[in-house]
């Protein structure tokens, strides 16, 4: 077995153990060999995803081990998109996202963060227990085409009308679309706080996401290749 062949059965391996670290270091270490990175992506980093999700169907797998899988992935993506997409390409857009003060739930915020930077976002992750005053902060600092709140409790629900009237107040309402999501949420709550979207999973939130900065993407293959390989993140744990 040559090293190239050792790598792909490596990073099949630690991806469907969520082996992050492990993961980084082989995919470096391929590059370095000169391995392709769609070689990467299609012959090692997609096929374990895809062996996670059929052990997931069997009751092999739950969504612990899934989110996990899905990091270690995301690390490789972080080394190879810029890589494969041409040379030059700037982000889409910017994304900041965070959870709500007073709840410090993370997985759905986490996946969103996962699926955004895979479709090249340039992200800016607040993190959890997030006051009105840092997501202000936040806008002003970086200018994002979105802001995102995550609520997972319905206590915390709440928090989206008092951001987005700290966001009003300090006048920048009109310069920034704000998205809401979370477990409990639903769309006719979205808009009774005053929010310009709802998103119901990862996924939807990254295609709503791109469709308000407009189509900046590029249409190569490469660019395609990495929508795949973010699509199979998300595949994987939905079905969770």
């Amino acid at each position: 077995m040559s090293r190239e062949e050792e790598i792909r059965a490596g990073l099949f391996d630690h991806t469907l153990n969520g082996h992050a670290p492990e993961v980084k270091a082989l995919t470096e270490e391929g590059l370095k060999l000169g391995m392709d990175p769609m070689d990467i992506l299609f012959k090692a980093l997609i096929p374990s995803l895809e062996e996670v999700g059929r052990r997931f169907e069997k009751g092999d797998f739950f969504v612990p081990e899934m989110l996990i899988a899905a990091r270690a992935m995301q690390g490789a993506l972080v080394i190879l998109r810029p890589l494969i997409a041409e040379t030059g390409a700037k982000p889409v857009g910017r994304y900041v996202i965070g959870t709500v003060k007073g709840d410090i739930h993370d997985i759905g915020k986490n996946l969103c963060v996962i699926m955004l930077e895979g479709a090249g976002f340039e992200v800016f992750d607040l993190g959890v227990n997030t006051p009105p005053e840092k997501f202000v902060a936040a806008v002003q600092e970086h200018e994002p085409d979105v802001v995102g709140f995550s609520a997972f409790l319905t206590t915390t629900m709440p928090m989206f009308k008092v951001n987005i009237e700290a966001i009003t107040k300090a006048g920048l309402r009109d310069k920034v679309h704000i998205a809401v999501g979370g477990a409990p949420v639903t769309e006719e709550y979205a808009k009774h706080v005053g929010a310009d979207s709802y998103a119901p999973d990862a996924s939807m939130a990254t295609r709503m996401a791109k469709q308000i900065v407009g189509d900046r993407s590029d249409s190569s293959q490469g660019a395609k290749a990495l929508e795949q390989a973010v699509m199979k993140i998300d595949e994987t744990l939905r079905k969770g």
